[in-house]
């Protein structure tokens, strides 16, 4: 029964708790959902602390409390706790502290209505609280992967090197040209190579790359990408999950990490998990890879017309040339990845050329930043 004679509670200890800390949990859910909207652009995160916001007031409507009752146990002139003041609350180093600091505030918040809605009692309640708060670390986690992912960028074409493909020239060599004929980005693709001459080989890729700004993406393999200095490393469908490759002991925080995928509910997936780039494909028949389905051009239609995908990083691929990447331009991709059209050419600098000349210009190469 809706409790409505404000003057018997108006010094109510559990209507004093559950206002102030309602209020905590709303403010800080408004910090990491302007951080996720404004400073990272991510979509889904920013939908999911939005949901958590219309979840908590839902939550608070199951409290025997309405607002009048909450409001008239406010007592904020005399409520010690507002003088009370640690050095720490007055400083934040970044957006990172900002957002962890929110995260804090708001978890506890959820605590603390959690035990004083039982004591009311408002079982239902208690029960939506303590659901909460497990959303809650869910959203800490992935409000701080974000923030400490490199910034993300949308490379206009990636050259996937692999040493099997290079007919004219030698590997290395054909990484040089490709940089030349305008690719802003290597991926090193060896399935077969022992570890110390991979990594040896991602070093090589490093050294020429970094001094012209072009980036590095390691295939697979997230401690080679780390070992070597690569910008990224790149996983398949049943590589590491997301999340593992960021935390340690692999300190993959310094990794830009993309994901392959063949569809919208992969892209989605691999998003929400906090990629910085996905790749899309296969586009066209290709020889590099045996796929028996092609995703086509009408997948990169689709993903960037998807509002919670358009502005994540992409790298449309597979049998991608210069006969057919105008079918991509065309549904507005934004970035290729090519293999053999490049490694097997005898000029490979003017086969990235001649790809390059038919992408649109780059607009923003921090889409999500």
């Amino acid at each position: 029964m809706l409790i409505s004679r404000l003057s018997s509670h108006r010094m109510n200890p559990a209507a004093r708790i559950i206002d102030a800390n309602a209020n905590r949990a709303r403010e800080a859910l408004r910090v990491m959902e302007d951080t996720a909207r404004f400073a990272l652009d991510n979509a889904l995160l920013t939908a999911s602390l939005k949901q958590l916001r219309h979840d908590l007031q839902a939550a608070m409507a199951l409290l025997p409390l309405d607002r009048a009752v909450l409001i008239s146990s406010r007592d904020t002139e005399a409520d010690i706790g507002v003088r009370i003041k640690t050095d720490s609350e007055l400083s934040r180093t970044d957006l990172t502290h900002t957002a962890a600091a929110a995260a804090s505030r708001l978890t506890e918040a959820l605590r603390s209505l959690e035990e004083a809605a039982k004591t009311l009692p408002a079982p239902q309640a208690a029960a939506a609280f303590e659901s909460l708060r497990y959303r809650a670390y869910t959203a800490d986690k992935e409000l701080t992967l974000a923030l400490n992912s490199p910034r993300p960028r949308q490379w206009r074409l990636c050259v996937l090197i692999t040493e099997s493909l290079c007919k004219h020239h030698a590997w290395l060599k054909v990484a040089e040209l490709a940089i030349n004929g305008g690719a802003d980005c290597l991926q090193l693709r060896e399935k077969s190579l022992d570890d110390r001459e991979l990594l040896q080989r991602a070093k090589s890729l490093v050294a020429l790359s970094r001094p012209r700004g072009v980036s590095v993406v390691i295939n697979d393999r997230p401690d080679i990408a780390l070992l070597s200095g690569a910008d990224a490393v790149h996983l398949g469908q049943t590589d590491l999950p997301i999340a593992d490759v960021r935390v340690q002991p692999l300190r993959g925080g310094s990794l830009l990490i993309g994901v392959s995928t063949e569809n919208l509910d992969q892209a989605r997936a691999a998003a929400q998990s906090g990629a910085d780039y996905i790749a899309l494909g296969p586009m066209f028949p290709t020889t590099t890879k045996d796929k028996p389905r092609l995703a086509g051009p009408q997948y990169v239609r689709s993903f960037v017309s998807d509002e919670s995908l358009a502005r994540v990083p992409h790298l449309a691929i597979g049998g991608i040339n210069t006969g057919n990447v105008a079918q991509l331009v065309e549904v507005g991709c934004r970035g290729i990845a090519v293999s053999s059209f490049v490694c097997s050419a005898p000029d490979p600098a003017s086969a990235c050329t001649a790809l390059v000349e038919r992408l649109p210009p780059s607009t923003s190469s921090d889409l999500r930043t």
